[in-house]
């Protein structure tokens, strides 16, 4: 799974993802997604690119951002498209990463 990342104003990293987050997807990401919730104080994964979560992939997403929480750190989901919502809505990810579907509300909650 391709991972970019764009560096927007306020301190807020975009991290693109692109492609499915089944077992290879969620290993192609792991190690970076690690290293950028340890490193960046706020962070809108944009899941416009996404075309399937599984529970490999909702770890990749849900264990840097719990891991490295905290008073300074801020995360959230940006444009999932409605089978990725529903995935991440049944699974409670929801209430750890709050979900935005414009860029700018994203942002916006990040600042």
């Amino acid at each position: 799974m391709p991972i970019s990342t764009v560096e927007l104003d306020g301190g807020i990293t975009r991290v693109i993802l692109d492609g499915r987050l089944d077992i290879e997807g969620a290993a192609a990401i792991d190690m970076r997604m690690n290293v950028i919730a340890g490193t960046k104080k706020a962070v809108i994964v944009d899941m416009e690119g996404v075309s399937f979560v599984g529970s490999m992939g909702l770890r990749a997403l849900v264990a840097p951002a719990t891991r490295h929480q905290g008073p300074w750190r801020k995360n959230c989901d940006f444009g999932p498209n409605e089978l990725v919502e529903k995935v991440l809505k049944s699974s409670g990810v929801d209430s750890m990463i709050p979900i935005h579907y414009e860029l700018q509300a994203a942002i916006a909650a990040l600042l």
